[in-house]
């Protein structure tokens, strides 16, 4: 296998932030479109109550059979991964149903005016979800592959797809709004589903024929190249119980790491979405961001799953693995660290006016929403730490150590909603963010007390990379002082200069950042320069 995984995860996670940063865009514009054209309640209907049954259908369906497969791809017996992988589609269809039912029946029930569009959303994303699952063998074997564009073109074209239905029908039928909602969930995730299914249509009979000319090892870099160990002959092949398969159905290896990752997946579910789950039951409202360290989680893992094995100490690994590795593993610390006080700093002085470009004055005249942002930038830079400590640390445990793991997430699952519970009643919604740091900063003790144990009897201290620079803190510290002063006397004058001010100290930042990291960005130039002259011989 000629595929060079840090780069493919590199770019993977590159692509994908790129991609989260146009769908945050697209959402913050929709999400102003709802406010202003059919009201908060709606929006509420759809990103908490909706949104939040699906992303616990796909992830307690999805993320515990995935992240098994991913496991050391190179070993892989396909018959039997594609056979496991399927497994979701039943599973998404059986927790469909039974979150449905508490979805309609058991949560507190939403007005009576938009009752009927919000049972027809929750069967709507229900099915939603199943069609998508049916693509999951295909995003495996394309993860697996290193297709890395693919799954950012196809989920482009998706959310592009999803964006333009609502918005038409909504624009129609303004009533209907939660319709609409529903109607576009289906059709895009079809589209999307047929996006990936025609792609590898088209992908697989012109490299079969590459195969047969003996073309694979072609000089000019292409999707056909270093292909040659590429199982999958026919469209069906991602189908259960094509591939010619003479073991067992299934591997009772990845059924066992499964079974852990599903205890783990529940869990996980509870701790992240902690806030939502309580909105849904509870008559409070607040405000519920998410941001765009996901893409780094998701490649960071399958990066190390390939690099590190599970059952082996370090000091018997491949040691330029466990050196790049290491790098790799200080370095997204070191950047994930600087993206997090960034956004609190700014977040503290800009969290009013970014809130009133996007929902008017309607939004800002009560200040918690404002209050909340506040809060949250604080939270984004333990989830974005946490995001990739946990990710390392779940790509490196065995089988025993995740089992052990569940148990400790179970009360760290128990202790934030008692917490969640407790910072409520005495902080109103700011103690949502208040537990949920707290929540983010056990899992973060956690994961840097199991990352020094695994590097102890080595030289690497990769855990380095969470601690900023001098210079950085510096200039994020007299940016905080100057934008928050902007804020008070400058801001009343005008908007405009306000945004100017902190443009001007964002700025500085960054090339101050850039200044102390030089060495990682000499390395990020070599390396475009490197595929530059590739693209070019």
């Amino acid at each position: 296998m000629g595929r060079n995984i840090l780069k493919s995860s590199v770019q993977n996670a590159s692509f994908s932030i790129i991609f989260q940063i146009l769908f945050r865009c697209i959402t913050f514009i929709l999400n102003a479109f709802i406010i202003r054209t059919v009201g908060q309640e709606v929006l509420g209907i759809m990103n908490v109550r909706l949104l939040l049954l699906e992303s616990t259908i796909l992830f307690l369906s999805k993320e515990p059979i995935l992240k098994a497969c991913l496991t050391d791809t190179k070993s892989h017996n396909w018959a039997q991964v594609i056979n496991q992988i399927w497994l979701s589609v039943p599973i998404s269809g059986i927790l469909g149903l039974l979150l449905v039912y508490v979805w309609i029946n058991v949560l507190i029930p939403t007005e009576e005016v938009y009752l009927s569009q919000y049972r027809l959303g929750c069967y709507a994303v229900a099915l939603s979800c199943i069609v998508e699952q049916m693509t999951q063998s295909i995003v495996l074997v394309a993860q697996s592959y290193c297709f890395v564009k693919l799954k950012v073109v196809v989920e482009t074209i998706y959310i592009i797809s999803r964006t333009i239905i609502f918005v038409y029908l909504v624009t129609n039928h303004p009533s209907g709004a939660i319709n609409a909602f529903s109607i576009a969930q289906i059709v895009s995730s079809i589209i999307l589903c047929c996006l990936y299914y025609g792609f590898f249509c088209w992908y697989i009979p012109i490299l079969n024929r590459i195969k047969a000319n003996d073309k694979v090892k072609e000089s000019k870099k292409t999707i056909f190249s270093d292909m040659g160990d590429f199982p999958f002959t026919s469209i069906w092949d991602f189908f259960p119980g094509i591939m010619d398969n003479e073991d067992h159905v299934l591997n009772k290896g990845l059924c066992l790491l499964t079974v852990s990752f599903v205890k783990q997946s529940v869990v996980k579910q509870v701790l992240t979405e902690g806030e939502r789950y309580v909105m849904t039951i509870s008559p409070v409202l607040t405000f519920s961001q998410q941001f765009i360290f996901r893409p780094i989680e998701e490649s960071a893992y399958f990066y190390f799953t390939q690099m590190i094995k599970r059952d082996e100490p370090l000091k018997s690994q491949d040691q330029k693995h466990v050196l790049e590795s290491a790098e790799v593993l200080s370095q997204l610390c070191k950047v994930v660290v600087s993206i997090g006080l960034v956004v609190v700093v700014f977040g503290q002085a800009y969290s009013y006016t970014l809130l009133f470009l996007y929902g008017g004055h309607k939004l800002v005249e009560n200040s918690l929403p404002v209050t909340l942002l506040r809060f949250h930038s604080f939270a984004i830079v333990l989830l974005a730490v946490n995001g990739v400590t946990e990710g390392y640390v779940f790509a490196t445990m065995n089988n025993k150590q995740l089992d052990r793991y569940n148990y400790i997430m179970v009360l760290f699952s128990i202790t934030f909603l008692l917490i969640s519970y407790i910072f409520t009643y005495i902080f109103g919604p700011v103690g949502f963010i208040l537990a949920n740091c707290i929540n983010m900063g056990a899992r973060i003790t956690h994961s840097i007390s199991f990352i020094k144990r695994k590097y102890k009897d080595t030289v690497y201290h990769p855990l380095n990379g969470l601690i900023p620079g001098h210079k950085f803190i510096t200039v994020l510290i007299i940016s905080g002082i100057i934008t928050k002063l902007s804020e008070v006397y400058m801001l009343k004058k005008s908007i405009i200069l306000h945004l100017g001010i902190g443009a001007i100290f964002f700025l500085l930042t960054v090339f101050i950042w850039a200044l102390e990291n030089l060495t990682l960005l000499r390395l990020g130039y070599d390396k475009y320069k490197r595929k530059v002259s590739l693209k070019s011989d």
